[in-house]
């Protein structure tokens, strides 16, 4: 299997795909029906032990279907990944900060950013991602830097939508893409990392004021530099 991911590519060519596409409106409701199925398989199984029959029957879709989606396993995965990342993009460009200071508004941004990532199936497919690491490396760092890319990508918008911050170097708009990078490495990797070695969510979810709080002191302390 190559360790390149090719996500819904048709593989007109393999024996026993039909070759009649649902129609458009039903398209997508077997998609998701398909990714929700893959989902489930892979954080129950890992992915060495999840079978494309096992996600064909939990998704109640025929195989060809499957097949006629994506080229095997590594792009189904990839698909799952890739939508995982969208939906939690989808999630921190809708954050509205609040508070009245610079300080809050930081605050309120990484607060809700990590109540995202610390979902329990966030963490469990990033684990999944980690394990396979040494066998399809390409994949590993392929869902990596989309998540790293996007996520930074979304929170120099929102840093844009702090007109207070044009004050800060760090956060003018020629420095801003850099320093959501490092708002990111900051205050969101190292929790992130902690619950991928196994601390308790709840424990780490009851440490995130105090956490961001801290952290977007020093973060700002930068950005005035």
């Amino acid at each position: 299997m190559s360790g390149r991911a090719a996500v819904g590519k048709p593989l007109t060519a393999m024996r026993g795909v039909r070759s009649g596409r649902p129609p458009r409106e039903l398209a997508g409701a077997v998609d998701e029906r398909i990714l929700d199925a893959a989902k489930k398989v892979f954080l129950e199984r890992g992915f060495e032990g999840a079978s494309i029959d096992e996600i064909a029957e939990v998704a109640r879709a025929g195989k060809p279907t499957i097949y006629a989606r994506y080229q095997g396993k590594e792009a189904l995965f990839a698909a799952v990944m890739a939508r995982k990342v969208r939906d939690n993009i989808s999630a921190f460009e809708s954050i509205v900060p609040e508070g009245d200071t610079l300080e809050e508004r930081l605050a309120s941004i990484a607060a809700a950013i990590l109540d995202h990532v610390l979902a329990a199936d966030t963490v469990r497919l990033c684990r999944v991602t980690i394990a396979e690491a040494p066998r399809f490396h390409e994949l590993a760092a392929s869902v990596h830097r989309m998540a790293r890319e996007r996520t930074s990508e979304a929170v120099a918008r929102l840093l844009e939508g702090l007109p207070e911050g044009e004050q800060l170097p760090g956060l003018a708009a020629g420095r801003r893409t850099a320093s959501a990078r490092q708002f990111v490495e900051l205050i969101v990797l190292p929790m992130l990392m902690r619950a991928l070695f196994g601390e308790d969510l709840s424990t780490l979810r009851a440490e995130i004021a105090p956490w961001v709080s801290d952290n977007v002191a020093f973060f700002l302390i930068a950005c005035r530099q």
